[in-house]
């Protein structure tokens, strides 16, 4: 099996790779398609679900892709990579699997971070019945100087330089924490969580019930790109530190790569809205372990992308070719086209996928 195999150039093209993999190895497949929205092409957007082994075990392994819409051209290429290399047919008895693609469909179809409505899916999964909407003070001084006017090097460098006073004032860990916590305020703005939940965050939680009903213990895995060094994977467990789930992330991926980690070499940030809080508030008193696992791209500097990115959205009547231009590069930020980059991050996701239900198996 090559990278190639398994790594797609489109979102209909993973999501075609997905679906026949799926058939080929005995899947059972359930499509959960985007009431109103479509891709650029006008076909069908769609969450697609397949299952494996045991669907009533007290086992279950849930494995996202694309809850970031660029970020899931990795993530669909290890489920792809999974299912080819006969990993249905590796399962142990007494453990199901659940591989969720294309968390965030509209995003990934339009080469886009986001969800249609300008929403960071991985922040919308806020308990919107516990409490108000999660405050990020910091960035309300700084959304205006965010926004990209033209995507030029001198707008850039106006923006560059109103991050390094903040810097100047509050340190490096206050700027990544303001940048990446989420904030709830601005619909234009960066990682803009929703001031009401998502049709893909209502969509999973229905996904959770429907495959997991059965499932006692659940292992989760959901891939990104962009932190860490280049092609090497970097964990964010948000199981509790020093609580036992902790410990058995520990125990499958080295405890190394686990404890007290620092994306970027800074604090990690007071995230809130996760996908991975989500899937625990589902589960109830259930027992989840696992991580988000990110492969590394242009470390910091995705900062840059990310605006990138917001610039694109607002912008219509934008030259092709220019757009063109710059979604590549983008495109190579999220999902590096370089080879050995796909082949290396496709070899570690099927490693650690397969450490993974591993250790299910054996909890």
């Amino acid at each position: 099996m090559e990278y190639y195999d398994c790594f797609a150039v489109s979102y209909a093209a993973a999501r075609a790779k997905f679906l026949a993999a799926s058939a080929g190895c005995g899947g059972d497949v359930r499509s959960f398609v985007h009431p109103d929205r479509t891709a650029p092409d006008g076909a069908p957007l769609a969450v697609d679900v397949a299952r494996f082994g045991d669907r009533r075990a007290a086992r279950q392994a849930l494995i996202v892709s694309g809850t970031h819409g660029q970020e899931g051209f990795s993530g669909s290429a290890v489920q792809v990579g999974w299912m080819n290399s006969g990993g249905p047919a590796r399962l142990p008895a007494d453990l199901g699997v659940v591989l969720v693609h294309g968390l965030n469909p509209y995003g990934f179809a339009h080469l886009t971070r986001t969800t249609e409505n300008n929403v960071d899916l991985n922040r919308n999964f806020v308990d919107r019945s516990a409490a108000p909407l999660p405050a990020n003070p910091h960035y309300e001084t700084l959304h205006e100087a965010l926004l990209m006017r033209q995507w030029t090097a001198d707008e850039n460098a106006r923006v560059d330089a109103a991050l390094a006073a903040f810097t100047e004032q509050n340190g490096r860990d206050a700027l990544f924490d303001t940048l990446a916590r989420g904030q709830y305020a601005h619909p234009d703005g960066l990682m803009y969580g929703g001031h009401e939940r998502e049709w893909s965050s209502r969509t999973l939680e229905a996904i959770v019930q429907e495959t997991l009903g059965d499932a006692e213990k659940v292992a989760f895995i959901d891939w990104h790109t962009g932190i860490g060094d280049y092609g090497k994977p970097f964990f964010l467990c948000f199981n509790d530190a020093g609580s036992p789930l902790f410990a058995r992330a520990c125990d499958w991926w080295g405890k190394d790569n686990v404890v007290g980690v620092r994306p970027h070499g800074m604090e990690r940030p007071n995230y809130t809205g996760l996908v991975f809080h989500g899937v625990q508030r589902f589960l109830g008193n259930r027992e989840m372990c696992g991580a988000v696992i990110e492969f590394g791209t242009r470390g910091v500097n995705m900062r840059r992308v990310l605006r990138l990115d917001q610039w694109l959205r607002r912008q219509n009547g934008l030259d092709p070719d220019l757009r063109a231009a710059l979604q590549a590069d983008m495109m190579d930020a999220f999902c590096p086209f370089d080879g050995q980059w796909r082949a290396g991050t496709l070899a570690s996701g099927l490693d650690l996928t397969d450490r993974a239900i591993a250790g299910l198996a054996s909890w």
